[in-house]
């Protein structure tokens, strides 16, 4: 599921996509943060192509942190059209974050 990619614009990305996407911000250091990325692996079987799933390292990005007020990892960041709509603050069970996915798009 996980594809590294670099972009230009954060911003420019999520407003670019034509379904929601789900941002993860983590750090490496994070042990809930490595917990999550398992559970992600399951939303995306689930989910397929009905929502992007990005991961954003906070220690690399922190200017992309900092503009979206996360002040707990992992953070889970609902974007539909460029705009956040919801916002997620640790570990979530997979079910959980599909229930709610299914409800947003």
């Amino acid at each position: 599921m996980a594809i590294k990619k670099q972009f230009s614009s954060f911003q420019e990305m999520i407003s670019q996509s034509n379904i929601p996407v789900l941002v993860d911000f983590y750090a490496t250091w994070c042990g809930p943060c490595q917990m999550m990325a398992q559970v992600l692996e399951q939303v995306h079987g689930v989910m397929g192509s009905k929502v992007q799933i990005i991961k954003v390292d906070t220690d690399k990005y922190p200017k992309i942190a900092s503009a979206f007020n996360i002040k707990a990892l992992p953070t889970l960041v609902l974007f539909k059209n460029g705009q956040p709509i919801n916002q997620i603050e640790g570990v979530a069970q997979p079910q959980q974050i599909i229930q709610y996915l299914q409800s947003q798009i």
